[in-house]
């Protein structure tokens, strides 16, 4: 078993993390609030940008191929290196569905 040094940036917050846990489960256990919801890979609550190092995630289904070599979703994400994480930066696919959720209010209708 191999520990890395996961650090978030722009919080002060570091953890030390195992090649065998994610990265979530071990924030949890230190009281790092670090949203999430699903906790399989799908819904993409827990992302964060990998500013450096490098994860394996092979479970993270929510992510393209492209996108998981630049996002962590750290419910499923297992540090093979030591870390830089920015929490709350999200994959472009999921902030295209945001824009566009945005825009889709109704207007009235005129009778």
């Amino acid at each position: 078993m191999t520990e890395y040094t996961v650090e978030f940036v722009g919080t002060g917050e570091t953890i030390t993390c195992s090649d065998k846990e994610t990265i979530l489960s071990r924030c949890l256990e230190e009281g790092i609030a670090q949203e999430y919801s699903c906790r399989v890979g799908m819904c993409l609550a827990c992302s964060a940008e990998i500013l450096e190092g490098e994860v394996t995630q092979p479970a993270a289904r929510g992510l393209t191929e492209a996108e998981a070599e630049q996002y962590a979703l750290t419910c499923m994400a297992r540090p093979t290196s030591d870390l830089k994480l920015e929490r709350g930066k999200y994959p472009p696919s999921i902030e295209g569905d945001l824009e566009a959720d945005s825009g889709s209010g109704t207007a009235a209708a005129d009778d």
